[in-house]
């Protein structure tokens, strides 16, 4: 490769970074459709270059075989592949960070070592991919290091010349090192977009009590008077002798106090559900929680993913045992960490709460004496067909708390729903 390939092979991603970033950006800002193509594209689009390295395997000055130019067309193209899958896909497979950094390193050192100087371009993709997906910043600036060593090494095997070496360096230690810049950035807008669904989640959940709280003092109070009034004119009619006109007001009296007692009786049901307790709810007040006491907490995103997706009495009593659990936990354990998971298993559904404090003394059961907290949390439990266990946290240590409800609705019958419905009307 000569000094202007070299210049050219780094330049690219030096001088467009910011389509570099916008592309990458939609694996972060979790852009649907477009978005992700859109990051697909922006993230092999560079791999263009690799044409210049590539193409020094067909002159016929090298007089290559046709077995070593097809080794290094599979080395290009495997190169290719593991670079695209390990920056596009380091957040949902996080374990193929290592063993993938190490295969582009070898395939670079291998390229470098058969085909000489004219691959030396390959160091900076290596080095960009180290300085993406080696996260935190530390490590990162390791492995970009690691790729620079790397560049030299094979520099120097392959005799390339100063002004190619220069050339070249440059760009496979600065590009290693934006890419650290550009994950930062990208990390930073993935947690101001949580922040900011956070804030609406809470925001929601305030303004549904401030309404719960509105409707119930404003129509409960001017219901409640209503049904009074009807109960106290029908008192008064009563003194009054038989007849037609009295016996009729009677029934349209009987008819006020019976509406207004049923439509007082709905909006409480009505009430009572927005004000029911949502696990995505729960769990955010938990991270409150547990940083202002200085517990690390270990959460699960199918508590929010899967919030509001079952039965929704199911999840109140899930969400009341969060909360109590989180209670006990800070007040109580003197845990330094504590772990939260949802699970769905043989169609019931488990909120699982571990903790590595000094767990309950004989790790006894809800019945044995555990406390009120957990006394009321078995019962909660029971009435939705539900169960709690205790057991033994962290080895030697802690609690482990299981809350299990069914997965599905249990839905009553409808004669005994019917008559309810009556006796709470009368």
């Amino acid at each position: 490769m000569t000094k202007s390939d070299g210049k050219a092979a780094g330049a690219g991603p030096l001088r467009r970074p910011s389509l570099l970033a916008s592309g990458l950006a939609g694996e972060y800002l979790g852009t649907p459709g477009t978005g992700n193509r859109m990051r697909w594209f922006f993230i092999g689009v560079w791999l263009l270059y690799l044409i210049a390295p590539v193409s020094h395997l067909f002159p016929p000055e090298h007089h290559y075989t046709a077995v070593r130019i097809a080794f290094g067309v599979v080395i290009a193209v495997a190169f290719c592949v593991i670079y695209v899958t390990i920056i596009a896909m380091r957040d949902s497979i996080p374990w193929l960070v290592v063993p993938s950094l190490a295969t582009l390193t070898a395939l670079s050192v291998l390229a470098c070592v058969i085909y000489g100087r004219d691959w030396l371009s390959v160091w900076i993709y290596t080095s960009a991919a180290a300085g993406f997906t080696a996260a935190p910043r530390r490590p990162a600036l390791l492995a970009v290091a690691g790729a620079v060593g790397g560049y030299m090494l094979t520099s120097w095997i392959s005799h390339s010349s100063v002004g190619n070496f220069v050339g070249n360096l440059l760009p496979v230690a600065l590009v290693g090192v934006a890419m650290i810049g550009f994950r930062m950035q990208f990390k930073l807008m993935q947690e101001l977009g949580q922040a900011r669904e956070t804030v609406a989640k809470l925001a929601a959940s305030e303004e549904r009590l401030r309404v719960t709280r509105d409707m119930h003092d404003l129509t409960g109070q001017s219901l409640s008077m209503i049904t009074l009034k009807s109960d106290l004119a029908r008192k008064l009619l009563s003194r009054l002798p038989e007849s037609e006109p009295r016996s009729a007001a009677m029934s349209e009296m009987e008819d006020i106090g019976r509406v207004s007692r049923q439509t007082l009786h709905d909006i409480r049901e009505a009430l009572s559900g927005y004000r029911r307790p949502t696990l995505a709810i729960e769990i955010i007040t938990a991270r409150t929680a547990f940083e202002a006491a200085g517990i690390a907490l270990d959460d699960g995103p199918e508590l929010t993913l899967r919030s509001g997706s079952f039965d929704p009495e199911a999840e109140a009593v899930l969400a009341w045992c969060l909360r109590e659990s989180v209670t006990n936990v800070i007040r109580h354990s003197g845990a330094n960490g504590c772990r939260v998971r949802l699970r769905e298993q043989a169609g019931e559904l488990s909120l699982e709460v571990t903790d590595d404090g000094r767990g309950l003394p004989g790790q006894q059961t809800p019945a044995a004496g555990g406390g009120t907290g957990l006394h009321g949390m078995s019962e909660r439990l029971s009435a939705v067909g539900g169960r709690l266990s205790l057991g033994g946290g962290r080895p030697g240590r802690g609690l482990r708390l299981v809350a299990t409800v069914p997965a599905r609705p249990q839905e009553p019958g409808p004669p005994r729903k019917t008559s309810a419905s009556a006796r709470r009307a009368d």
